[in-house]
């Protein structure tokens, strides 16, 4: 089931982002990425002002994603599905909700470039890469947009 999530969501949504974030950050060798240092606190204040949709199973948040309105485009970001839930469909659930609940032209979003399972389900999903941004020697950012 895939619902609005509230400010008391922020704590089980910070535990599926950091478990699902360890992956990119010891694909990139970097434990400090910004979803893995973000506070309860932080999660919180998204989620009352901007639009988080939240996977719920069995009573227990298992994915997140957020969007954030600037304009005609929708700004994409943290879609997290916890490890033991990834390859079920949660992520695809959570993005295409996402896409029917923001009046949007565009979606914007970006990934890094050697993140290839999230490459393809963001091309599986209609985005097409824009542009990449190079961010230090072992990361570069993935632009994509969809619409």
């Amino acid at each position: 089931m895939i619902e609005r999530a509230v400010a008391a969501d922020a704590g089980e949504i910070l535990t599926v982002q950091r478990a699902a974030y360890v992956s990119e950050a010891q694909l990139y060798g970097d434990p400090f990425i910004s979803p893995l240092v973000e506070s309860v606190e932080q999660v919180r204040k998204v989620v009352e002002a901007g639009i988080v949709l939240k996977a719920v199973e069995a009573g227990r948040v298992v994915g997140s994603v957020r969007g954030r309105p600037s304009g005609s485009t929708c700004l994409v970001g943290r879609l997290v599905v916890a490890p033991d839930q990834q390859g079920r469909g949660v992520g695809t659930a959570l993005m295409n909700s996402l896409h029917e609940s923001v009046e949007a032209e565009t979606f914007d979003l970006f990934t890094g470039h050697l993140s290839e399972g999230n490459l393809r389900l963001y091309r599986r999903l209609g985005y097409r890469e824009t542009h990449r941004e190079r961010m230090d020697d072992h990361l570069t950012f993935v632009h994509l947009r969809r619409g």
